[in-house]
């Protein structure tokens, strides 16, 4: 395991830090083997089939590697493609760069590194890198807020940084940090208004502060923030929807209150404001950003951790408006989602952040991947006539390297720790190393989650050391489904959630939805986690007119759905009474082990050779709503119905 290099890029984290609201940081990739039964196969189907999709449509079947090699000739070539295809090249070097760092891949490394050096040949000798403006004029760069330069240029800050922590090579962080001078000389030196069109640099230009130890990048992403809400934005995106809220441009960002406009630019924005005000200690950001986050949750965030109801603008619609077969749920958005609650965590150490991150990990965002990992869907609807099927690729290609990069990445997720605590975030077979004063521990998780809800976690420290070690009680196993507001569970959760260290059952204080555990730990030692996995019934308020009577079925932090294939002709034809029996049982979709649920339902039949029809039992099969739609297209329902009327006769 490659311990050293993230250590040293922590180090000057640390030198930045001068004002924090919590002091909560996760633990990098780099520092995290997963052996997990449920994510290892998917990170090795990313480096491979995924990533041998993402080279294919890259390099050979669509122009955007070759807009850079356009570049490096000076031959007065014109661009192919759209304005904004250089940052697919760089979510693909990041997802790379996990990638490598889980499989130590020579091939793949050999692929980044020549794609670096093509990239590096095509920077400007100002620093400018953007092969649109560089093939049609450098005059006219910076001159329309919604061309993407800023959006390009910090994915490929965060693909320098990651390529960086998972190989210490620093060609492309070099390029990276020339581009961000440049940038800030441009901007913020200058204090020259600007307001990007699509967000994300704010947030990249953090993580290259932390890799870097330079705080001038954390000044020019508050710059960045600290200009919205204030009319200096400028270009086709304000005229073409003559409203600012789109581009989460209406008021300033610590004035914002609710969530507005286009799903993945509000998700990019949040994530690099709650940095900020991390980094900076300007508790300003933290207040708008649970106003905002309330919003989200409480009355816009689809069952499955998806965001973003209205394809119209790829965003939010009304409050509550949440269709089911037209959801839009861009896979972007809830990568997204799993961003900024990571950070809304760290920057108030609360649980119930990570509850919404496991949510649309699990569903929303899984659900963008197929199982064979070469297929993708760009929206995620949660109801389907058979029209909706995944795709090779996307002339709009972001989510492909999107979900790619997530699941590569999930080591950034699993373990924290801030001056008090470790802290288990997700349920996830891995080890690691965690500091505990002028010692270090190992801990390794054993699990079979989320099948099952049995997790051992061994504690091994160098030497006998008394620390804190908080376990996060997810939402779902202690009776609340997401934040409570939007959807509650139709029981209450009767099992409780049980802990043993070395075999003893213990008794334990919950707090911010964390376990608390503090003892004396000595190597060797072992601590259990029992969590209840009844299946569930999940139901929304009488607001989402969609989801009136119908109902969820979720088992753990898997959300479910009944697909044709399972259910030849049943799947919209039928309906589930209160009393409803489920079972779980093992099964496979598409070469996917899971777990199914059998539901004893009630559907109509013909009868009296076709002149009536009657109601009978029928035997449904549910399968995880990641899972659905990889065996050609067909019907599929996540809210099921409670009553007849509610059926579809097909």
């Amino acid at each position: 395991m490659k311990y050293w290099l993230s250590l040293v890029i922590l180090t000057g984290v640390a030198g930045l830090r001068a004002q924090t609201l919590h002091s909560m940081h996760f633990i990098p990739f780099s520092q995290v083997r997963i052996d997990d039964q449920f994510w290892a196969p998917k990170q090795q189907k990313v480096a491979t089939a995924t990533m041998d999709a993402c080279i294919y449509q890259t390099e050979i079947n669509t122009p955007r590697i070759r807009n850079f090699e356009k570049v490096a000739r000076h031959q007065g070539e014109k661009h192919e493609g759209i304005y904004y295809d250089d940052s697919d090249v760089y979510k693909a070097l990041e997802a790379m760069s996990y990638a490598i760092s889980n499989t130590r891949d020579p091939k793949l490394e050999a692929t980044a590194d020549r794609w670096i050096d093509v990239i590096a040949a095509a920077q400007e000798p100002d620093g400018y890198l953007n092969t649109y403006y560089s093939l049609n004029g450098l005059d006219q760069r910076w001159t329309d807020m919604e061309k993407h330069e800023a959006y390009c240029a910090g994915h490929l800050m965060e693909a320098a940084v990651a390529y960086f922590q998972a190989t210490g090579k620093r060609k492309l962080l070099d390029v990276a940090i020339r581009l961000a001078d440049h940038i800030d000389r441009t901007f913020r030196q200058a204090r020259r208004p600007w307001v990007t069109g699509h967000e994300e640099i704010e947030l990249a230009l953090v993580k290259l502060a932390k890799s870097t130890g330079e705080d001038r990048y954390v000044q020019l992403a508050q710059y960045f923030l600290d200009q919205r809400g204030h009319g200096y934005g400028k270009g086709k995106i304000w005229d073409q929807w003559n409203d600012p809220a789109y581009a989460q441009d209406a008021v300033p960002v610590k004035d914002q209150k609710e969530i507005t406009g286009h799903a993945v630019r509000a998700m990019y924005l949040y994530t690099g404001a709650a940095d900020v005000g991390a980094m900076t200690g300007d508790t300003g950001y933290q207040k708008a950003m649970n106003l905002v986050w309330e919003d989200v949750v409480g009355r816009n965030l689809y069952v499955t951790g998806g965001i973003g109801s209205s394809g119209r603008n790829e965003g939010f619609g009304i409050d509550y408006e949440l269709p089911n077969e037209e959801a839009y749920c861009e896979t972007c958005a809830s990568v997204g989602m799993v961003f900024w609650n990571q950070r809304m965590a760290a920057l108030t150490g609360d649980g119930r952040y990570m509850d919404v991150l496991e949510r649309s990990l699990y569903n929303g965002a899984l659900d963008g991947l197929s199982l064979t990992g070469d297929h993708f869907f760009y929206g995620n609807p949660l109801a389907s006539h058979g029209q909706h099927s995944r795709r090779e690729w996307f002339g709009t290609a972001c989510c492909p390297s999107n979900i790619a990069r997530l699941v590569s990445s999930l080591g950034d997720y699993i373990y924290a720790v801030d001056d008090l605590a470790w802290y288990i975030q997700l349920f996830i077979g891995s080890e690691t190393i965690l500091p505990a004063g002028n010692t270090q521990v190992h801990i390794r998780q054993l699990t079979n989650y989320p099948w099952s809800g049995n997790v051992r976690i061994a504690i091994q420290p160098e030497s006998p050391v008394r620390h804190e070690l908080r376990i996060r009680i997810p939402g779902w196993a202690s009776g609340v489904p997401v934040p409570e507001g939007l959807y509650r569970y139709e029981t209450k959760q009767e099992e409780p959630v049980k802990i043993r260290i070395n075999g003893q059952a213990v008794e334990f204080g919950v707090e911010k939805g964390y376990a608390h555990l503090t003892r004396t730990w000595h190597p060797g030692d072992t601590v259990e986690v029992e969590l209840p996995m009844a299946v569930r019934e999940v139901l929304s308020r009488d607001e989402v007119s969609a989801d009136r009577d119908r109902f969820v079925i979720q088992r753990g932090p898997l959300v479910y759905c009944v697909e044709g294939t399972d259910n030849p002709g049943k799947a919209w034809s039928f309906w589930a009474p209160e009393g409803t029996a489920y079972r779980a049982f093992p099964y496979r979709v598409a070469g996917e082990p899971v777990m199914a649920i059998r539901i004893q339902a009630r559907g109509l039949a013909p009868a009296n050779r076709g002149s009536r029809v009657e109601d009978v039992p029928r035997t449904l099969t549910a399968i995880p709503y990641y899972s659905w739609a990889n065996r050609g297209n067909t019907d599929m329902q996540v809210w099921l119905p409670r009553r007849i009327k509610a059926v579809e006769i097909r």
